[in-house]
């Protein structure tokens, strides 16, 4: 443990994926000193639309959120 969770939107290749998740792993490693094999990622991908529940469930109403984003996820139906 720990376990990285990244949702973004569709349209990033596999290759994208595995980068970002393994440079999130080794700055944890960095950030907290864990053990790298210890670490779990997975990437979810969401469409605009389905975006915006997930972004009020997520984002908005998370008591846990520690970096609050600047945009307005309407802006992603545009």
């Amino acid at each position: 443990m720990p376990h990285i969770t990244i949702k973004m939107l569709k349209g990033r290749t596999d290759e994208q994926k595995k980068a970002a998740a393994e440079k999130l792993s080794a700055a944890l490693v960095e950030a907290i000193g864990c053990n790298p094999t210890h670490i779990s990622v997975s990437v979810e991908d969401f469409t605009p639309e389905d975006w915006q529940d997930q972004y009020r469930q997520e984002v908005t109403e998370n008591e846990n959120l520690v970096i609050m984003p600047d945009y307005d996820p309407k802006e992603l139906l545009k």
